[in-house]
This record gives structure tokens, sequence and C-alpha cells, in this order.
């Protein structure tokens, strides 16, 4: 199995991480809206607990749409999309750290953790959308942490929202891509 093959099969297996990012967005505007009008402790608990559930939920989901999301065995990158999923729980002394020092800094440290966490999602689909996502994510939690001051949950509204569009560009680029291009520039994988 070629690179280009491995990357194609989890891109359209997974629609580009559609689900797992629609699921996440839904997660992140669901504890902006407890921060905003509830409690922090309920906003932080849900969107730490709720990020157990991301990938069962994806799965759910895609099986709710109709779309069967089945990775073969011999692809390479099922071990990469395991060890991407254990980023962000192993990153998150790192934020409660930052929040500990500064409350007012969860929300930033979040997104600076799962921006950095979706680099290798540029690898394990072949799209690199997913760098300007992490872009975003990375710069935007830096500006609120360093430079710009709004209230704590804003973080998280600007978070949910993003990955809520990028959850629609990535599934428009895979129902938009020719079946061709992903022979181009083969490696094979050893």
């Amino acid at each position: 199995m070629t690179v280009a093959q491995a990357q194609l099969e989890m891109r359209t297996s997974l629609l580009g991480g559609f689900m797992g990012q629609l699921v996440s967005g839904i997660l992140w505007l669901t504890s902006a809206a407890l921060a905003t009008w509830s409690t922090d402790y309920w906003a932080i608990g849900l969107l730490i607990v709720g990020g157990f559930f991301i990938y069962p939920l994806t799965l759910l989901g895609l099986r709710l749409i109709g779309h069967a999301s089945k990775v073969s065995q011999e692809n390479p990158f099922n071990r990469l999309g395991m060890q991407v999923a254990f980023v962000l729980p192993l990153s998150l002394p790192v934020v409660g750290a930052a929040a500990l020092y500064r409350p007012e800094w969860f929300y930033p440290a979040f997104m600076i953790v799962l921006g950095a966490h979706y680099l290798p999602f540029v690898t394990l689909y072949g799209m690199r959308v997913f760098y300007v996502l992490a872009a975003i994510l990375v710069s935007v939690g830096m500006a609120l942490a360093l430079y710009v001051s709004l209230p704590a949950p804003a973080g998280a509204w600007i978070t949910g929202s993003f990955l809520i569009a990028f959850a629609f560009i990535g599934r428009w680029v895979v129902v938009h891509e020719s079946p061709a291009a992903a022979g181009n520039n083969a490696q094979t994988l050893r």
C-alpha cells in the first residue's frame, strides 16, 4: 500500500475528519455556552470528559448519516490515528497547569494544544487544510492568552466555530476530489 493509497483510504473512510470535527465543534460550543451562562466547573468538565467520547460519537455519527467507515487492517495509518488520539489527553496536564496559573488561560491553552494535535492530520489524511486549522487555533490561542482581552469563553466559541467550519471544508474536499489525484506522487510504505 502506498502512502497516497493509505491516506486516501483514511480520508474517504472518515470523510476527511468531517464527523470528528463536527462532534468536537459541538462539544466546544456546548462548553462555551456553559461557560457563558452557567459555571466554569461544568464547562471545563464537559470539555474534558466529553473529549473521551469524540471517537465513538464520530463512528456513531458516520453510521447515522449512512457512511461506512471501514479502514483496512493493512493501512499503516491506523497506528498513527491511535497515536494522534492520545495526544490531547496526554497534554491535559499542560492545559491544567496554565489554568492553575491563570484560570482565563484554560481555553487558550487548550486551543494551542488542540492546534498542535491537528498537525499529524496532514499526514494521516493527506490534507494540507489541517495546517491552516492548526495555525489558526495556535495563533488565536496565543493571541487570547497574551494580547487580546476577551471574556474567558471567547476561545471556546471561536474554537467550536472553526472546528465546524473546517469539518465542512474537509468533507467538501473529500467529496470533490478526483480519484486520479490519489495516485499522484505515490510512495510505497515500508
